[in-house]
């Protein structure tokens, strides 16, 4: 579906904001012969409700962030060097900020209506405005950017860059306010909201590395090397369990965050790079670039049962879950003639 040009609100030229307004279609119009593959289960968990199309967007897509109030969902397509704006409650693409360098993180701060987009190839943290979308605050010096964590009772903002390094810089990127070392590039990283510990992937070292945020610095670091190439991550709190996806071999693997020690893994799709914790439903999503979306169900006495896979697109690895909309978004990218697309998911 081509895209209709419509009057754009903000007319900020010199930012190169392309403002688009793309229809979303309904997911049975678009999506032909897909099935999922259960386990066990004849209903299955995830159900597709639309497709909104991104047309023109080349390349890979990234992580996402929400701007919940609003219903406005930002998307770092970072093969295009752009950051697409979708209004999930209308179901439309509204907008594009382009002229960025490899945008790979994103945060949204409510509090200072602040989308922040962390670029990996200028090294440079942006922030605009979320009524106009004007740039409003940059800092530099974060090399290979990558992932972002928002800590809301400090005001922190945490940064995963380099060669082996957490960045921590106030809310408004203004300055950086720390930096803690790391043994190699941190890929997904979880910051505990009732604790003072951080947990980051460091696949370069066969490890998660645990920092203490209080005090910047390390202070564990639990071995990964059965589980190589370990990126997703996510974090439930209440039962001190952190769950991490590996790619080689596919694995979910769950960690006791009170002995950092393994408690158990099971086989999941190819190519992991999302993983979400649904705490309504004690369910697992795990998205994968082989073309499946998987979901686990959480038991009593930590059994883990695979409810179902469901297919996708390949290259499709992206995804970002919602509690507060109770949606699974997935970034699907440009393959073979189609467009890319975000594809919205209802859990039942």
């Amino acid at each position: 579906m081509s895209p209709t040009p419509a009057k754009a609100p903000f007319p900020i030229p010199a930012l190169r904001l392309v403002h688009v307004v793309t229809r979303c279609v309904a997911a049975a119009s678009v999506i032909h012969g897909l099935t999922s593959v259960a386990y066990g289960d004849d209903k299955m968990p995830l159900e597709l409700t639309h497709v909104i199309p991104l047309a023109g967007v080349e390349g890979r897509l990234d992580h996402f962030a929400c701007d919940v109030a609003a219903g406005r969902l930002f998307v770092a397509a970072l093969g295009n060097n752009s950051l697409e704006v979708v209004d999930v409650k209308r179901c439309d693409r509204v907008g594009s900020i382009l002229g960025l360098h490899k945008p790979a993180g994103v945060l949204f701060v409510r509090g200072l209506q602040l989308i922040q987009v962390a670029n990996g190839d200028d090294g440079s943290l942006r922030g605009y405005r979320a009524d106009t979308f004007a740039l409003s605050a940059r800092l530099d010096g974060f090399e290979d950017a990558d992932n972002m964590r928002f800590d809301p009772a400090e005001n922190l903002v945490y940064v995963g860059y380099g060669n082996g390094a957490l960045a921590v810089v106030d809310s408004s990127l203004e300055r950086r306010m720390a930096r803690i070392e790391l043994p190699g590039h941190p890929e997904g990283f979880q910051v505990e909201e009732l604790g003072r510990r951080i947990f980051v992937n460091v696949p370069d070292a066969d490890e998660i590395t645990v920092v203490d945020r209080e005090q910047h610095r390390v202070v564990a670091h639990w071995p990964m090397a059965k589980f190589a190439s370990s990126f997703p991550m996510a974090l439930d709190e209440g039962t001190h369990r952190l769950f991490v996806g590996s790619r080689n071999p596919p694995r979910l693997v769950v960690l006791d965050t009170d002995m950092g020690t393994v408690v158990t893994d099971i086989p999941i799709c190819n190519d992991t790079d999302d993983l979400f914790y649904d705490p309504m439903r004690h369910r697992l999503y795990i998205s994968c670039g082989e073309g499946f979306v998987e979901t686990v169900q959480i038991g009593r006495g930590d059994r883990y049962v695979r409810l179902a896979r469901t297919p996708t697109r390949a290259g499709a690895r992206t995804s970002y879950f919602v509690p507060e909309l109770d949606r699974l978004f997935l970034a699907v990218p440009k393959r073979e003639g189609q467009v890319a697309e975000v594809r919205i998911y209802r859990p039942r």
